[in-house]
């Protein structure tokens, strides 16, 4: 028997004309209202170096009861209300909480396998594979310096994760009310890219400071290995442009990442339902569900390593080199170039991808959210191809 939260969660072509997909303005609203927050306090509050001003005296006891005060909001908000309605502004603001933690662990978990990529990609002479990246770095910098960027990276990739999956929702129900319950099935794969290419877009404008910030921590010589230390001399040295000049690059590497990790995930939800799994997703256990969603996460996770490697690496060389820019990079490194560092990324690519929808998924059972099935063909539609036969 299926539970009455997989009851209410249609499949969200099936809800096309639902009067709450008119709520997708409000879950722009909170998610923006979540995302702004989220900048300031990651990005210019650092650049002014309130961090350093938190260090000292008694306003560490002010910061600690601030951070009290909000974990009371955050609890009342997050889990103690029962159910959350499919397509409010809660259930998208929900959706955007499990995408925080969803890539903010992740990234955060791997960040020695990227610091890694990162410096073979850069200076592939002389980190030459995996093993011997490791290797050269804990001989000359110690075992620390793998963990170097844990910061700008928890803290960027939350933010993108909370645009990622929050915007990636509203956009997909806002488009598929665009387009209406019978298109938005026939054209669903156009949606989940559309939907998920929108959603990275605004991503990335928040995570491309910490990014910047993190490459350069752990790839170019000399630098502040702490992110209270190399964001104000980006920002002294080089201004705001510093923290954006990699946006473009950026975008040319999440936009595609982000459409094949969502639009390859959820069509292969949909065939492992149809042809592997040997039963119907609503008589699945919860667990069963959710090993269907991790095989799905890490299928589309190498896919998703491949046709976004070339743009990583113009992203690394940017944020080690002030002076480089993207032709010139190119240029440089030639077609066989770009494509170093490509095993270690889809190692951690297809791994990542995996746990974060697994985490996502996990948020939204914990949180008791709506979680549509595969869609499945409207009625209205079968009658007509019925009717033509």
């Amino acid at each position: 028997m299926t539970s009455e939260t997989e009851e209410k969660a249609l499949p969200f072509i099936a809800r096309a004309k639902s009067p709450h997909m008119h709520n997708g303005r409000l879950g722009i609203f909170v998610i923006l209202c979540m995302w702004i927050i989220i900048y300031f306090w990651g990005v210019t509050q650092l650049v002014d170096g309130l961090l350093d001003w938190l260090a000292y005296g008694s306003t560490q006891y002010l910061l600690l009861m601030k951070v009290k005060n909000i974990h009371r909001l955050f609890y009342r908000f997050f889990f103690t209300a029962g159910q959350v309605e499919f397509g409010t502004g809660k259930y998208y603001a929900l959706c955007a909480f499990g995408g925080v933690l969803s890539c903010g662990i992740t990234h955060t978990a791997i960040v020695p396998l990227d610091l890694v990529k990162c410096r073979i990609q850069v200076n592939p002479e002389k980190y030459t594979g995996i093993a011997s990246g490791f290797r050269t770095t804990v001989s000359e910098e110690g075992a620390r310096a793998l963990v170097k960027g844990w910061a700008p990276t928890l803290i960027g990739y939350s933010a993108q994760g909370l645009g990622k999956f929050g915007f990636y929702e509203v956009f997909k129900n806002v488009y598929a009310d665009m387009l209406g319950e019978e298109n938005a099935y026939l054209y669903r794969t156009s949606l989940y890219l559309a939907a998920s290419a929108s959603a990275e877009f605004f991503a990335d404008i928040l995570l491309a400071p910490m990014e910047a910030t993190k490459v350069r921590i752990q790839t170019a010589p000399g630098a502040p290995p702490t992110l209270r230390g190399c964001a104000p001399l980006i920002y002294k040295t080089e201004g705001l442009t510093g923290f954006y000049k990699g946006l473009p690059p950026l975008w040319m590497r999440q936009i595609p990442y982000t459409m094949m990790k969502f639009a390859c995930f959820e069509k292969t939800v949909e065939a492992l339902y149809q042809y592997v799994v040997p039963k119907p997703r609503a008589e699945c256990s919860k667990a069963e569900q959710l090993v269907v969603t991790f095989v799905a996460g890490y299928i589309a996770g190498v896919f998703c390593a491949i046709v976004s490697h070339p743009a990583d690496t113009v992203v690394s060389k940017l944020n080690q080199d002030s002076q480089a820019t993207a032709g010139g990079i190119l240029k440089k490194l030639g077609f066989a170039g770009v494509w170093k560092g490509l095993v270690p990324r889809i190692i951690m690519i297809g791994t990542l991808t995996a746990l974060q929808w697994f985490i996502y998924d996990s948020v939204k059972v914990a949180l008791n959210l709506p979680r549509p099935p595969p869609p499945e063909m409207p009625a209205s539609l079968k009658a007509k191809l019925a009717a033509q036969q």
